[in-house]
């Protein structure tokens, strides 16, 4: 049960194109949004469809398939832990950010 203490599934489709970073390190990451949608009806019976957005972040050999497979619009399911962090912004503001580390990949659709 450890293993489920922060773990984190989704299945939606990419927001944009994946960002890479290949880092003086030698690795690679890949930076990309995802959403989600959840559908309900109201109690007027009207069906609603809520968008969710997700920061996702991919390294290694997950983020070389990234950057080889996925572009804007795909429909991915994805597996990893979130994290949170912060940093400081070009005007010198504290930002905070919280991200899904994905760790497993599945291309699905098309």
């Amino acid at each position: 049960m450890n293993t489920l203490r922060n773990k984190v599934q989704l299945i939606g489709n990419l927001g944009n194109n994946p960002e890479i970073i290949n880092l003086e390190s030698g690795k690679t990451l890949a930076k990309f949004n995802m959403a989600t949608n959840d559908s309900y009806t109201n109690n007027k019976g009207e069906k609603i469809t809520d968008t969710q957005w997700h920061s996702v972040v991919a390294w290694g050999k997950t983020a070389q398939i990234v950057e080889k497979y996925l572009s804007k619009g795909n429909e991915v399911a994805i597996e990893g832990k979130l994290t949170s962090r912060s940093y400081e912004d070009k005007q010198g503001n504290k930002r905070y950010v919280t991200e899904v580390v994905c760790s497993e990949l599945l291309m699905l659709g098309k």
